[in-house]
């Protein structure tokens, strides 16, 4: 939805509301090469030597950890600090600093964070520094052309930093792929639009930064035993959604230069929003910056945020869903997830009767009050009645039908692509987090984590998520996932197959959700031991009562709904 504009008196915020409302205009592309000087000068160097290792621009010294086999480097700069007069500009490449080696022991600095208006989605941390733009890179010892997986955070693009361990998920595949974890500019300080921003320079910072990051991997990866040609970028939430974007950046015409496979888990789309002013902003310290965003967010529609994305034109040609109809997409494989019960948390809670939806008939149509209760896959739910038809509408528009579009997107030109559910009660919103990092707690038992883990890796590895049958059932031997995972079918739109992640066994506790995200609810959840894997194919248009149908009615409305 699009927001009203919103005039507050106080003098620091004079002119803050103009960080909330602008049109996005025209990027111009980054260098294909924006370190070449450094990478010249790293490699004539030659110092990549155990925890050693020589950017060009700087000397880090990294951690080895003999418990895990991995050597690591924390909060490796990749661009030059966007502030000053680079606030709001396309990243830079970094300055020379070679006077000593710096520690690569400890995570960079967070960007600052931005809040949304839910009750759970608050300020975490209102530090925060400008000066974020590093990067850390987790790496098996001795590795020698292996492939890459670069993770990009969630948080609404709002919130989060690069601060995931990646040695987890590497250790459970036998150390056979490289991590890379980066941050991006959040909130205003990465999404600020609007025709002064264009006229000087630039509009969707964040997502240039991300692009950026992926520009150091090519550049720089080889140097660590990665190959360049088998990255795959992944993310959750705002990060799967910032990955749906590099998925379609310039019109699909970046093809695998940055790279060839991708993983969206539970993709996040994005809102439209306008109007200008720049030096005005430039001006501002963070903090006064930073704590208007976080009066600002609770302002618009619950379950928002004030800064997304925006179609410039250029970066962004058109929004996603017409993008994707239109399979104008770069890279070559796609996995895309989402969660059973994408968007409760994002509802407001006292949605009692038709009429508390507020929606048109024709929505109401393809979300009728017979079909309220979606129990015909087994799934627990965290609401009833309209409550949950409410929910139901949140999940499939922003989360659930995104991922299927992308899924379809790479049905042609040779590349391939595979679906999935992750299902585990109760899978609200980010729950899936657990299940492929760890620690998976008492709700996911340990097989279908490791048939999780597996299915990541191997189609960071491959491009290909199949997994063996033994891995499928789970070490226990007595699961009752099905052997068609050994050969894991495309996801097409003459046959949308789609895997759905479950499990059964364990014993029933009753879960207060308002002490976890706000809800008002008490469900039930699974814990303790006897967990048997559930993993099964299941046809993704008929799945939940006629998903398929749901998505084809957002993607027939999509010119009309804003993004």
């Amino acid at each position: 939805m699009r927001h009203k504009a919103v005039h507050r008196r106080e003098d620091f915020l004079t002119c803050l509301p103009l960080l909330v409302f602008a049109i996005q205009s025209i990027v111009a592309i980054p260098s294909a090469q924006p370190f070449a000087q450094w990478k010249r000068q790293a490699a004539a160097s030659n110092t990549t030597i155990g925890t050693r290792v020589d950017r060009g621009y700087e000397i880090y010294e990294g951690v080895s950890d003999s418990s895990t086999g991995i050597n690591s480097f924390k909060g490796i700069r990749f661009a030059a600090p966007p502030t000053g007069a680079l606030r709001w500009q396309a990243p830079q490449s970094p300055k020379s600093n070679r006077l000593s080696v710096l520690s690569a022991a400890e995570l960079g600095p967070s960007c600052p964070q931005a809040s949304a208006n839910t009750p759970q989605a608050q300020v975490a941390d209102p530090s925060g520094n400008e000066d974020c733009l590093f990067l850390s890179v987790y790496v098996p010892q001795n590795a020698t052309n292996l492939p890459v997986f670069v993770w990009i955070h969630g948080g609404g693009y709002g919130i989060g930093s690069g601060s995931q361990d990646l040695s987890g998920i590497i250790n459970a595949n036998n150390n056979s792929f490289i991590g890379v974890a980066i941050q991006y500019r959040l909130g205003a300080f990465g999404f600020l639009a609007g025709d002064e921003v264009h006229r000087n320079d630039v509009v969707n910072a964040g997502i240039l930064d991300q692009l950026f990051a992926l520009q150091w991997v090519q550049a720089y990866i080889e140097l660590f035993g990665g190959d360049p040609s088998r990255v795959t970028i992944a993310g959750q939430s705002a990060g799967a959604g910032s990955v749906m974007l590099l998925d379609i950046a310039y019109g699909g015409t970046l093809g695998t230069s940055s790279f060839v496979n991708s993983i969206t888990a539970s993709p996040w789309a994005y809102g439209n929003s306008s109007q200008t002013i720049f030096e005005c902003l430039v001006s501002q310290s963070t903090e006064t910056l930073q704590n208007a965003s976080t009066l600002v967010s609770p302002l618009g529609t619950f379950g928002t945020w004030a800064f997304l994305p925006f179609t410039d034109d250029v970066f962004i040609q058109s929004t996603p869903s017409q993008a994707l109809l239109e399979r104008k997409v770069n890279g070559l494989n796609q996995l895309s997830g989402n969660n059973a019960e994408q968007g409760d948390a994002f509802t407001t809670q006292n949605i009692t009767t038709e009429n508390d939806l507020d929606y048109i008939a024709k929505l109401l149509y393809y979300y009728p009050s017979s079909n309220v209760s979606v129990s015909s896959d087994g799934l627990t739910r965290t609401a009833t009645g309209q409550q949950q038809r409410a929910q139901a509408i949140y999940g499939d528009s922003t989360f659930v039908c995104p991922s299927c579009w992308l899924a379809e997107a790479y049905n042609a030109n040779g590349r391939t692509r595979y679906k999935y559910q992750y299902s585990i009660p109760i899978t609200l919103h980010g729950a899936d987090l657990a299940a492929y990092y760890g620690p998976a707690g008492d709700t996911v038992g340990p097989d279908l984590m490791f048939a999780f883990q597996r299915i990541w890796c191997n189609f960071i590895t491959t491009g290909n998520p199949s997994i063996s049958s033994d891995i499928a059932v789970g070490a226990s031997a007595n699961g009752t996932s099905e052997p068609e995972l050994e050969n894991w079918p495309f996801y097409a739109l003459w046959d949308p197959k789609m895997v759905n992640l479950n499990q059964t066994g364990g014993s029933p506790v009753s879960l207060d959700l308002s002490k976890l995200v706000g809800l008002d609810q008490n469900v039930t959840v699974y814990e303790g031991s006897g967990f048997r894997n559930d993993i099964s194919l299941v046809d993704g248009y008929e799945w939940e009562g006629g998903r398929g149908m749901r998505c084809d009615f957002w993607l027939s409305v999509s010119k009309i709904v804003p993004e």
